[in-house]
């Protein structure tokens, strides 16, 4: 970035903070008192509670930083602190009350409760009765409400202040990471409540299940946390505003609960899930390895993003697959990528034929793929930021690279094994040399030559010398740094495709690169005439290794795995990158 263009940054942020603190000025003008004197004639507890939240919640500073805000840098505004010690500087029944609620409302910081009780110690008691009873608040009955789908679920609680109820509903979406979504308070018994959802959602795939008070506990304090970590912050007419009173709730119930439980999808039972859609009617004219790799990315989305659940896809599931996800995450040729709708089209149907899903709604289901099929189209042919950029584009701040300069460097540095390697890298092709037998048990000897004798005929056919040479190498630390993967009963083919799929994945990112030709996990199944994605086999052997783990990428940390035309990538974006950074200092 130009300095120019970092000084016109600037400048915008700093009127973003001077508006928002003219908005915040504005929003301060009308009387206080003439707003809590109102909510404390109001028979209702939940204005003057509601009031208090909220007033809470805007002195929060959760959600409210950048993820890539310097150091230090925080919102602007007083803390909840310092908002307590203006009250407590002017002694009047509105205030008394006022606190009285907050002492309440942040009771998980023991300080700030104990300092206000001992302030309202020195006052004469203000407000109506309930004030004075909000300790003995207590929750009586929690619901779940779901959907057959699993896009997320209401949590219903039943609170009995006194002679009043409240009734607290917290939205769970799980597509969004299982964060808090939307949540209000009513004053309503909760029979009242779950009688009214009942009759306006009057459908069968709904789900009503008793909760414990604990798991009602677990469920939403984790929707809460994911949501305080979540940048930009979700807002509706209500949520964040009710947030502490919610949390207040929340704190007195019974710890210990079950919060929400994925499904648990290990690859072996992928592995069997695949093999029994390419055999159903849906996808037998589907049985390649293009589309059986592109269906691994498919259960990928649907086991480790949203609700969980590959048999079970709502429309707005693939709303977020295919005009987010797929493109951003999925790095494949465009022709590879434009098979998806159809291939999902078709697992859509028989995964609701196996959950037993209703026709309804796997026609809706469909209809989305049809409505969204034409842009995501669009989208994979064209231009668009993937992996860390993508998120910077998300955040908006892709227009301002520092931070993903910074980050870029970090990774490339990593990826050799640190910035002293980085600095003094190379792109001396790397030697064809004999495979390295020391360290290797004799035990599992036989094996690893199997092994390799598969390894090295892939490289051969599909790659060169210098994959072979990092095959060899892969596989030698392996067997000498994890020897028992060999001493379980697997096929060698499959480790020899696990091998090759290691070497290829840290030189390609999510393609294996040959020269100028691209080869992807798939052409490796081809080649050893094997189902499923090597990848599976690849992360044990990994870990089996003691490589470094950095999730969906494989960056084994050092050169010595590196060809020379990796390294000489690396290089030239290493020399980049730091260019660009001296030129914004």
């Amino acid at each position: 970035m130009s300095k120019s263009n970092r000084q016109r940054r600037a400048a915008k942020h700093r009127k973003a903070r001077r508006d928002d603190r003219s908005m915040r000025h504005q929003a301060a003008e009308p009387d206080l008192f003439t707003q809590i004197r109102t909510a404390l004639v109001d028979p209702d507890p939940l204005h003057l509670l509601s009031y208090v939240s909220s007033l809470l919640t805007a002195v929060d500073p959760r959600g409210k930083t950048h993820p890539f805000a310097p150091a230090g840098e925080g919102p602007d505004g007083p803390t909840r602190e310092e908002l307590a010690a203006m009250f407590m500087d002017v002694p009047t029944p509105e205030t008394t009350a006022l606190l009285s609620v907050v002492a309440e409302l942040a009771g998980d910081d023991e300080l700030l409760h104990a300092r206000i009780r001992r302030e309202l110690a020195t006052r004469p008691e203000a407000g109506p009765h309930w004030i004075r009873r909000l300790a003995e608040a207590s929750a009586y009955r929690a619901v779940r409400m779901a959907h057959v789908l699993g896009d997320g679920d209401n949590i219903m609680i039943g609170v009995r202040l006194g002679d009043h109820e409240l009734t607290l509903v917290v939205y769970v979406d799980h597509n969004l990471g299982q964060l808090v979504k939307d949540a209000f308070v009513v004053s309503e018994p909760i029979a009242v409540i779950l009688a009214q959802y009942q009759t306006i959602a009057d459908e069968p795939d709904l789900i009503w299940e008793e909760l414990s008070l604990a798991d009602a506990r677990a469920w939403v304090d984790e929707a809460i946390a994911i949501g305080a970590i979540t940048y930009p912050p979700i807002e509706t007419e209500s949520w964040p505003g009710c947030r502490p009173l919610i949390e207040w709730i929340i704190r007195s119930l019974p710890e210990g609960g079950s919060g929400y439980q994925r499904p648990q999808w290990d690859s072996k039972k992928l592995d069997r899930l695949a093999d029994r859609f390419f055999a159903s009617q849906w996808g037998r004219s589907l049985d390649d390895a293009d589309h059986r790799g592109l269906l691994e990315s498919l259960l990928w989305y649907g086991t480790d993003y949203g609700p969980g659940d590959p048999l079970r896809w709502s429309g707005v599931q693939v709303e977020i697959l295919f005009m987010d996800w797929l493109p951003r995450k999925v790095v494949a040729p465009t022709e590879y990528l434009a098979e998806a709708p159809e291939l999902l089209r078709a697992f859509v149907c028989f995964a609701h034929n196996e959950s037993d899903v209703r026709a309804d709604l796997t026609e809706q289901t469909l209809a989305a793929i049809d409505y969204y099929a034409p842009e995501y189209q669009k989208i994979i042919r064209s231009p668009r930021p993937q992996g860390p950029a993508a998120l910077l584009d998300a955040l908006g701040e892709f227009d301002e690279p520092y931070w993903y300069q910074e980050m870029e460097l970090e990774t490339l540095a990593r990826q050799v094994g640190g910035e002293e390697q980085l600095d003094q890298l190379d792109t001396v092709p790397l030697p064809d040399e004999p495979f390295d037998w020391s360290g290797i048990p004799d035990d599992v000897t036989p094996r690893v030559a199997e092994v390799l004798e598969l390894a090295d005929g892939c490289c051969d056919a599909l790659l060169d010398v210098e994959y072979r040479t990092i095959a060899r190498r892969v596989l030698a630390r392996v067997a000498a740094t994890g020897p028992a993967v060999f001493r379980r009963k697997a096929r060698a083919d499959t480790a020899a495709a696990a091998v090759v799929w290691i070497a290829g994945k840290a030189n390609g990112q999510c393609e294996l690169a040959a020269g100028r030709q691209r080869l992807r996990s798939t052409d490796i199944t081809r080649h050893f005439d094997i189902k499923g994605s090597p990848s599976q086999r690849g992360e044990v052997m990994l870990r089996a290794a003691d490589f470094p783990s950095h999730g969906y990428d494989v960056e084994l940390g050092s050169p010595d795995y590196l060809t020379a035309e990796r390294r000489e990538q690396i290089i030239r974006r290493r020399d980049e990158l730091r260019e660009q950074i001296a030129s914004d200092d």
